[in-house]
């Protein structure tokens, strides 16, 4: 078995792992109060984890062809745009809640990162 195979196989079970963690936190959100901020933060799971997901993935945009790598630096970036727009509205009329703040600035700097590198 050559190298590829193994990281194949490790990314494999990073992402069912990352997806299982999803689950998990998308099932925990059910719990959360049945007030403005929980109704909020509730709507916001989606927008979470695919931020958390655009994230995990730049993390192997290197291992891409150069236009394979150059596509998916596009979409990540349009990903990011819109989940953090819906974020943005969301709580338009208060502060976003500093994990949301830090989950934006997070995924902006490594796209910039994988950028650079492209």
């Amino acid at each position: 078995m050559g190298c590829d195979s193994k990281r194949e196989g490790l990314s494999g079970v990073t992402w069912a792992v990352l997806l299982g963690r999803w689950v998990d936190f998308a099932r925990g959100a059910l719990a959360l109060p049945d007030d403005a901020a929980g109704r909020r933060l509730r709507a916001s799971v989606s927008d979470i984890i695919m931020l958390q997901a655009v994230w995990h993935a730049l993390g192997e945009v290197g291992d891409l062809d150069d236009d394979q790598r150059a596509l998916g630096l596009d979409r990540a970036e349009v990903l990011i745009d819109k989940h953090t727009a819906a974020l943005r509205e969301r709580y338009r009329n208060e502060s976003l809640p500093e994990m949301l703040a830090e989950l934006i600035i997070d995924s902006r700097e490594r796209l910039r990162e994988k950028s650079d590198l492209a």
